[in-house]
């Protein structure tokens, strides 16, 4: 008979799709044990929050939801559907700041917990995996980031939602661009990685993919060959293009831009007009090139979770409350081969802390992997050499 036990779960870092969800499968796995949930709000500042006295410990206690809506929706239960997350995702709690670092550990204390479920990116589990240790703490980590990142699991919460939206935003936009016969930029997020610029690109039938991993900076031979492939696309009938550019992606001068989107849309109309002075034959169609940039911002968090981040957020749930159950703490859940595991935090964790002093993405593209290929397979310009 294993004992009850009192957790906690947070939400760190930016929100995604799926934060909802996952909340909803450790209440219902563990208070179908006979636990005790809390839910701290906005991070680890919840804690700092509990110090100081701003909350009382009942009034965090996360139940069934649904079981208290009023009249005829009595039983109606719509988390698994929600985006953002009802705990907040900031992250306030730097434990490189002794006095901060002491306020958080004082309010965990003051929680009682048994063990921590803490959601969260690259660089929330790195702060966390500090206070955990600091504080002694009992804890399982959950992935989650739509840039799909974080090293050991195939998935990460939310990346899968990510991949929808922008392949929705593509498809909308691949109609006004064959209206107006354009060429259109969109810039995802990405800022040291390209899985999703990646992965939204292939499905939305992208012409153009840039990402970190491949195109580090916008060179002048990255933009000739870009518009080079306008040109034959044009050849071959085709007024319009579309081209994915992941933030992350530098500028000429190998600085990062803000709206490098628009930036590249700029300097893809200013060379086709170039090449087209040339007056060389294979250019003589880029006369009247169009272009327009479009950067979609934080709408990639939001929406709705897709089914199969649903499905992940009830499996990591689940997952992380047997790990407690176990006893078997300091561990992350992780997804692979359509299964999921758990990967001691002690491997986890150090690989993140190098990657970040050398600043460096953690998990990037491989550029040798299968989704590069079926890029290039697909005529898709990825940043490799078009041309001789």
């Amino acid at each position: 008979m294993i004992p009850p036990k009192r957790i906690g779960i947070l939400t760190s870092g930016g929100d995604c799709p799926g934060l909802n969800a996952v909340i909803r499968a450790v209440v219902k796995c563990a208070t179908r044990k006979g636990w005790e949930v809390y839910g701290i709000p906005y991070g680890t500042r919840g804690f700092i929050n509990l110090e100081q006295g701003n909350y009382r410990s009942e009034d965090l206690q996360l139940r069934e939801h649904g079981c208290d809506i009023p009249g005829l929706l009595q039983g109606l239960d719509i988390l698994q559907f929600l985006s953002g997350s009802i705990l907040g995702a900031l992250n306030k709690g730097d434990p490189s700041d002794p006095a901060i670092a002491h306020e958080i550990l004082q309010g965990y204390r003051f929680l009682g917990l048994d063990a921590l479920i803490a959601v969260g990116g690259d660089g929330s589990l790195d702060i966390i995996y500090d206070l955990a240790q600091q504080g002694q703490w009992n804890w399982i980590a959950i992935p989650k980031t739509i840039d799909n990142d974080v090293p050991f699991t195939e998935r990460s919460l939310g990346f899968d939602t990510a991949v929808d939206t922008v392949t929705k935003a593509i498809y909308d936009l691949t109609f006004t661009a064959a209206s107006h016969e354009r060429v259109i930029v969109v810039q995802v997020m990405g800022r040291d990685a390209g899985h999703l610029a990646l992965h939204a690109g292939i499905a939305g039938g992208a012409d153009v993919i840039l990402i970190p991993e491949l195109t580090p900076v916008l060179n002048d031979r990255v933009i000739n060959n870009i518009c080079w492939r306008i040109a034959q696309l044009r050849g071959e009938g085709r007024q319009f293009a579309l081209v994915v550019l992941a933030e992350g992606v530098k500028n000429l001068e190998g600085q990062k831009e803000k709206y490098i989107g628009d930036y590249l849309a700029q300097q893809i109309q200013t060379h086709c007009q170039q090449l087209r002075q040339t007056g060389k034959p294979e250019f003589a169609n880029l006369n009247d090139v169009n272009t327009r940039a479009t950067t979609l911002g934080h709408i990639q968090r939001s929406g709705m979770p897709s089914s199969f981040d649903r499905i992940l957020a009830a499996s990591f749930g689940k997952k992380a409350v047997d790990l407690i159950a176990a006893e078997h703490y300091q561990q992350m859940v992780v997804w692979r081969n359509g299964e999921v595991h758990n990967k001691p935090l002690e491997e986890v964790v150090p690989h993140l802390k190098q990657c970040h002093q050398q600043k460096r993405c953690p998990d990037p593209v491989n550029p040798e992997g299968l989704m590069v290929q079926t890029a290039r397979d697909l005529g898709i310009y990825i940043g490799d050499p078009l041309i001789n």
